[in-house]
């Protein structure tokens, strides 16, 4: 590729998206070879390159990553794509550091990697050192004629500056002139709901404390004071940060007891309520030798099944076409691994199956009955106590109500605690791998619904209306010791629960924030203080980015609209982009050239983009969707070499 002798291209964000950006532009021009190449990149964080805001290195060891060592990596390891110029998996990085640890480690990192296995979940510190690292790697291999530049400080805004090119403004002050410009701007602040900015003057007025949605690194968490209740709403994987910063973090200790884990207090810990809309946290992950389980082969939601549908022109919805396949593979899971795991459970388990999977035949039954075949099957073959509730496992307290919350506390721990026994079986048990036959299915469905792939109602009504925060729930959750260590912290006494559906409100003559279940008796919690433990919302309308708000007030950017099924325009998440490289759509419904997204801000585009990309698994299921957004920055950076 011939690159001209003045290309300026400036990143918004040096998080992992961002860098990868910088890291294709480097392989690209390493490729081109041309000693005439006159390219400089300028990248904008106020953060430190690599790291970004997320993973910045000097955070609490407590916050762990959600996957393990083995699977994120920074940079392609697709042959199709210009070979990377430096850097590696984080799990080469991780052995490498092992074998001959770099003198930038910190005396924490060396410590953690002393004992971190490829199945350990790392600490997202640690993470942070890993791509700081890679972008040193990448400037000791700058290709001849590429300049780079750091700006430690924000954009503010990014206008046209004639002839195809952009005028860049910086908090400093600073302008940057360039040719293209990538909004690579990950997690950003999000503006308050009415409820929440309810909640928030409340606590001014009346002297309480209201801790808003925020990357937990962010808070401070010593403001929270000991021995006093605090609400935390939320128990999803930022409930787990929020848990161990309070009773890990503040000196106490869980023990093994021979058959389980005991905490031992410190007496520095708050009185923990948590609180979500299921009652429960999130299920734990499996212990599996991979990310995927190896006993699970998608049957029926394939990338076969998905190509069929294009070839006949037909652009599925997710509850009609999409969803029914992978409720199949998610009910051949649990049973063929019930058959094979609890040998007796089904008398005449081969005629069992063999039934099983006829009635589960997409071609054998219309789409109105096929469920009902199922049913006839299991009715004649499943006892009630073996039946797979797939719908429940999501929300395991559902039509259940309690005397006290403290028989409610009593349900959860035994959920707690039967839900890491399953995730100790892994692969033997049925429950874990129905999921896992979800988690397969998320991988399929990142592919077949990029890029307008279903329709915009099932988008909006089934994807994103009930699958997401469902199969979430099940799918990506902790490893099995928080849930051990939650259950521990209960029995102790440091953690109790509101209920499921609980309803927040601030008594103003009490002074105090309450949360009461509808399925839990008893009068509500109270305290002073309240924590939402969720990430900032990712809803571009409602972002609070100086540069993300003045492109929408400009017109050069636009939110994407989709249609209901009632035929409403609705706003959704992301930006409305133009896909391969993804260029925003201007209000006026033109393509922006030379402007690019990628990551978070497409989620209306894609699916499931916070997520990193997924290293090579040896003997693993390549899918498609696990270096999507590698590829998508490899095409942006030869797109950004085209332009000058």
């Amino acid at each position: 590729m011939e690159i001209s002798q003045s290309n300026r291209a400036v990143i918004i964000g040096g998080g992992p998206r961002g860098t990868s950006v910088l890291e294709r532009l480097l392989a690209h021009t390493a490729v081109a070879g041309n000693p005439k190449t006159d390219l400089h990149i300028d990248v904008v964080d106020p953060y430190p390159a690599g790291s970004g805001h997320v993973w910045q290195p000097g955070q609490s060891r407590l916050f762990l990553m959600n996957t393990q060592s083995f699977y994120p990596t920074l940079v392609p390891e697709d042959p199709a794509l210009p070979s990377p110029v430096a850097g590696s998996t984080f799990d080469q990085w991780r052995a490498r550091q092992q074998r001959d640890p770099l003198p930038a480690l910190t005396a924490g990192d060396r410590a953690e990697l002393a004992v971190l296995g490829s199945n350990d979940f790392p600490s997202r510190a640690l993470y942070g050192r890993y791509l700081r690292c890679t972008v040193e790697e990448l400037l000791g291999t700058v290709p001849d004629g590429v300049t780079i530049a750091f700006h430690e400080t924000t954009a503010v805004w990014v206008r046209p500056a004639g002839d195809g090119m952009f005028d860049v403004g910086l908090a400093t002050g600073e302008g940057i002139r360039a040719h293209s410009v990538v909004l690579a701007l990950g997690h950003i602040p999000s503006r308050l709901n009415p409820e929440q900015r309810e909640l928030q003057a409340a606590a001014g007025q009346l002297g309480l404390q209201y801790f808003p949605p925020a990357v937990p690194a962010d808070v401070d968490w010593s403001r929270i004071p000991a021995g006093e209740p605090v609400l935390v709403r939320g128990m999803g994987l930022n409930f787990f940060d929020t848990m161990g910063q309070l009773t890990e973090g503040r000196g106490g200790k869980f023990v093994s007891n021979g058959t389980g884990l005991e905490y031992e207090p410190s007496g520095q810990e708050p009185l923990i309520i948590a609180a979500s809309r299921r009652g429960t946290p999130y299920r734990a992950k499996a212990a599996l030798d991979g990310y995927y389980a190896s006993s699970i082969t998608l049957r029926y939601l394939t990338e076969a099944a998905i190509e069929r549908l294009a070839k006949a022109g037909i652009r599925p919805s997710f509850d009609h076409d999409l969803w029914p396949l992978l409720h199949r593979d998610a009910l051949w899971a649990y049973y063929s691994t019930l058959v094979r795991s609890q040998p007796g459970a089904v008398p005449d388990a081969p005629a069992f199956l063999t039934a099983l999977e006829e009635a589960l035949q997409p071609h054998a039954h219309s789409a109105a009955n096929w469920e009902d075949s199922v049913e006839s099957v299991l009715a004649v073959h499943v006892g009630p106590r073996h039946r797979l509730d797939l719908p429940g496992l999501a929300a395991p307290l559902a039509g259940r109500s309690f005397d006290s919350r403290r028989g409610h506390d009593a349900a959860v721990v035994e959920f707690l605690l039967d839900d890491a026994r399953r995730s100790a079986l892994g692969e033997d048990d049925p429950v874990k791998m129905a999921i896992a036959a979800l988690h397969h299915g998320r991988a399929v469905l990142k592919s077949a619904v990029a890029d307008g792939g279903i329709t915009d109602e099932s988008w909006v009504a089934g994807l994103r209306g009930w699958f997401e925060s469902f199969v979430e729930g099940l799918a990506s959750g902790p490893p099995a010791l928080r849930s051990e260590q939650l259950a521990a912290l209960a029995r102790a006494g440091v953690v109790s629960f509101v209920g499921p559906d609980p309803k927040f409100r601030v008594d103003r003559k009490a002074a105090m924030f309450t949360a009461a279940s509808p399925w839990v008796s008893g009068p509500p919690a109270t305290a002073r203080t309240m924590v939402e433990a969720l990430a900032p919302g990712n809803r571009v309308s409602a972002n609070d980015s100086p540069v993300l708000e003045q492109l929408l007030a400009d017109g050069l950017v636009r939110p994407k609209l989709m249609m209901t099924a009632e035929g409403a325009p609705i706003e959704s998440t992301g930006l409305d982009v133009e896909a391969h490289p993804y260029r925003p759509v201007a209000a006026n419904g033109s393509v922006t050239e030379g402007l690019f997204v990628l990551g978070l801000q497409l989620s209306s585009a894609q699916w499931g983009t916070a997520i990193a990309a997924e290293a090579v698994q040896p003997g693993g299921p390549a899918y498609r969707s696990g270096q999507r957004t590698l590829r998508d920055a490899d095409e942006i950076a030869a797109a950004i070499l085209r332009r000058a």
